[in-house]
């Protein structure tokens, strides 16, 4: 074989390789080429193994059928009410036919962007500056329709759009943050308020609960002096009571017993005159008393008196007889049962029950029912 021969088979290999490499092509998956035969659409080519014709078939463009995500630099728009806001998007988008995208747009990125552009400053122009600031997601829906329906020639399926940031100018920023700081302050003075006026009606329950028990308690120490009084009263009255009647008692027992004595002494006339005469000077010991004197008929008053408790013996004298003992009369120390109740030191039941209820309610307690305690010994 010659040098010529050799060159030839050389050629006609490279040929046949460059052949090969223009009629096979392989498409990666979730991607799309459009095709064009002498400069006219042939097909889409799928993901796979293509075969073309060699110096006649090309790729025209190649599409990703991926959802993409595009963010756009802020845009300058306008609210209605004359307020100029800094708005960035970002687009989520598919291409959902590679013909149209590449036919219909000549790129569809920019008119993706300039569609946006557009939508938004129609969509926030008919809206105030708090409202733009308040209703992302009512943005997000109106600019996802229109784009939706608009992309659509051009094989283009918008999937959402969000809005990344919106920034009013810094003077309205300004204002907004005092507006936000005097909100706060509000909150915090309607709280403070809220908490002021809790603690005073809780104060206010405290103190009228303390006055409350104050009262029942000054009630009950009032009803427990007052019981104390009336009982020390009545044992007071009960023991005055029976201490006069001892006396009495006392008084009638000195007196019988001095008559008695006086019986069996047998005085006579001449005594009872002496005796008489020594009891004058104590009679007139008093302070009104500033005279005395002896009654004319002093000796008439001693006989009779002779005559009526004496009896005149055989030599004419008036001389006592001694008392005769009565045995049916009971002695002056016997009490009588009437008045056995008087000389009672025990306390009563009902009063010691009554006590014993009242410190209970003191207490804030409940006496157990039907217990009887027996009487505390005076």
């Amino acid at each position: 074989m010659g040098m010529a021969e050799l060159i030839v088979l050389v050629v006609v290999v490279l040929l046949v390789l460059i052949v090969v490499v223009k009629a096979v092509m392989v498409v990666p998956q979730a991607q799309s080429a459009v095709i064009e035969r002498l400069g006219r659409f042939r097909t889409v080519a799928q993901p796979g193994l293509n075969l073309l014709v060699p110096f006649f078939d090309r790729v025209r463009a190649r599409i990703d059928l991926r959802e993409q995500v595009v963010s756009f630099p802020p845009q300058p728009v306008i609210t209605q009410d004359n307020l100029t806001v800094s708005i960035d998007t970002v687009v989520y988008f598919q291409v959902t036919d590679a013909r149209a995208a590449v036919y219909e747009i000549s790129n569809y990125i920019v008119a993706v962007e300039q569609l946006t552009t557009t939508t938004l400053r129609n969509v926030v122009g008919a809206m105030s500056l708090e409202e733009t600031l308040t209703s992302r997601d009512a943005i997000n829906t109106q600019l996802r329709g229109v784009l939706d329906t608009e992309t659509g020639r051009w094989g283009i399926r918008v999937a959402r759009v969000e809005l990344k940031a919106i920034d009013p100018p810094p003077s309205i920023k300004d204002s907004m943050e005092k507006q936000m700081r005097a909100d706060r302050e509000k909150r915090a003075m309607i709280l403070n308020a809220e908490g002021t006026r809790e603690s005073a009606i809780k104060t206010a329950e405290g103190q009228k609960q303390s006055a409350i028990l104050a009262a029942e308690g000054e009630k009950q120490a009032a009803i427990l002096a007052a019981e104390a009084d009336r009982q020390s009263s009545i044992l007071r009255a009960q023991g005055d009571r029976a201490s006069q009647y001892l006396k009495s008692q006392g008084q009638a027992k000195a007196i019988e017993k001095v008559f008695a004595a006086v019986k069996r002494s047998k005085p006579t006339p001449e005594l009872l005159a002496y005796q008489y005469l020594q009891t004058l000077p104590e009679m007139a010991q008093g302070d009104a008393n500033k005279v005395w004197m002896v009654p004319s008929d002093f000796g008439k008053s001693l006989e009779g008196f002779a005559r009526m408790l004496g009896a005149q013996g055989e030599d004419g004298v008036f001389r006592y007889e001694p008392p005769q003992e009565h045995t049916d009369a009971p002695p002056a120390e016997d009490v009588e049962e009437s008045v056995q109740s008087w000389f009672d030191t025990s306390t009563n039941p009902e009063v010691a029950e009554a006590v014993r209820a009242a410190e209970a309610v003191a207490r804030k307690e409940v006496p157990p029912a039907n217990v009887s305690q027996p009487p505390e010994q005076g």
